[in-house]
C-alpha cells in the first residue's frame, strides 16, 4: 500500500477510535448517508461503523466520510401530508422576494436575500 494511504489505514480502529479505510477502498457491507439514501435506507439511530479519510496534499487537511453498516439501516419514513404541506410552504418562501412579493420559478440567492430587480433598484439608489 502506497505511503499516502498508509496513515488512513486503521481497519481494527487503534489510532482513530474507529475502523479507518483511504478513500474508496473501504469492504462491502458499508454505505454513507447519501449512499444509504439512494438505496431508499437511512442509518436507523446505529452508530457510525466505520469511516473513509483522505487528505489533500496541497493544504494537508483531512476529509471524513462516516460509514454505517447497510444490514443495520431501516428503510426510509414516508413523507405525510403535513409533511409536503410545510416543504411546499418552505419552498415558496424561498422563491418569493421579501421586498416586492414577486413569487419566482426558481430560488433567491441567500446572498443578498432579494430579487435580481429590487437589488439593481437597491444600487441606482445607493449610487445616487
Amino acid at each position: 500500500m502506497p505511503t499516502a494511504y498508509s496513515h488512513c489505514f486503521d481497519p481494527t480502529g487503534a489510532r482513530y477510535g474507529v475502523p479507518t479505510y483511504p478513500w474508496r477502498m473501504a469492504p462491502d457491507g458499508y454505505a454513507t448517508r447519501r449512499q444509504l439514501r439512494a438505496r431508499g435506507l437511512r442509518p436507523g439511530g446505529q452508530p457510525v461503523a466505520a469511516q473513509l479519510m483522505r487528505v489533500n496534499r496541497r493544504c494537508g487537511t483531512v476529509r471524513v466520510a462516516y460509514l454505517y453498516l447497510e444490514e443495520l439501516a431501516k428503510p426510509v419514513r414516508p413523507m405525510t401530508s403535513r409533511k409536503w404541506g410545510a416543504l411546499a410552504l418552505a419552498m415558496l418562501a424561498r422563491r418569493t422576494c421579501p421586498r416586492c412579493q414577486i413569487t419566482f420559478s426558481y430560488c433567491l440567492s441567500t446572498a443578498h436575500g432579494i430579487c435580481g430587480l429590487c437589488l439593481a433598484t437597491e444600487e441606482q439608489r445607493t449610487a445616487a
